[in-house]
């Protein structure tokens, strides 16, 4: 499967991001993914080419970029309990930095870039992410409604984005929550919150799943969790954005 690393010009730079797509050449419907705060390391190089073999091409930006490339930190090969501590301690002040405004100028960069490419289809787009992945998948969809055809998050706060801005969604939707990131009454919440803002979306708790738990190299991975999150977000492209 190609794959390779890029460049996408930004308002503050260039953001050095991950891109893998099928073989064969042709062209396939664009899916922009959003690393979680852990950013790209070996096993969402591994997710993307997972997606990429579906049918898609798959660019996983490094939005931390501005503090240099990925890793930003350096991370040990299997992120355990015992190292999340010194890691976020590393992490916060970034995550805290990365603005709305930050946010949302990026996305109309990795935006304009994937959908410029010539592996890239004519057409709509998705975007996915995970933990604070998710929350910069809802911002990119709800600035881009014509555009953003599918919106996925998991075990992220992808409620954060607030009434407004799930007003202004258009494209197809779903969560996969973390038992440990949403009490069924909050769900409750947001889906009423979704419901109104007649969104075609599903939005549910992964059963026996703790934060962070699509990735195969932290102590909160669940198999079963990640095989579910393949199960919802496969379909849901598969229908947005017409592929194959």
């Amino acid at each position: 499967m190609p794959t390779k690393t890029v460049r996408i010009p930004t308002n503050d730079g260039q953001a050095d991001a991950f891109a893998a797509f099928p073989d064969g050449g042709g062209r396939h419907p664009g899916v922009l993914m959003y690393a979680d705060g852990f950013g790209i390391r070996p096993v969402l190089r591994e997710m993307a080419r997972e997606l990429a073999g579906h049918g898609y091409y798959v660019l996983v930006p490094n939005f931390f970029y501005r503090h240099g490339p990925a890793p930003v930190i350096e991370l040990p090969e299997h992120i355990g309990e015992e190292a999340r501590p010194a890691i976020f301690a590393q992490l916060m002040p970034l995550i805290e930095a990365h603005t709305t405004e930050r946010i949302l100028s990026d996305a109309d960069a990795y935006l304009r870039f994937l959908t410029t490419q010539p592996e890239v289809s004519a057409g709509p787009v998705a975007v996915t992410g995970y933990c604070i992945g998710g929350l910069l998948a809802m911002r990119t969809a709800a600035a881009h409604p014509g555009q953003v055809a599918a919106v996925a998050g998991f075990h992220g706060p992808v409620g954060a984005v607030g009434p407004d801005s799930l007003s202004k969604l258009t494209a197809q939707v779903h969560f996969g929550h973390a038992e440990t990131d949403i009490t069924p009454e909050a769900l409750g919440e947001l889906n009423q919150a979704l419901d109104a803002a007649g969104i075609d979306y599903t939005s549910e708790i992964y059963p026996d799943t703790v934060h962070g738990f699509t990735m195969g190299d932290t102590d909160a991975f669940n198999p079963s969790g990640l095989r579910r999150h393949w199960d919802r977000l496969l379909p849901l492209l598969d229908r947005a954005l017409a592929n194959g």
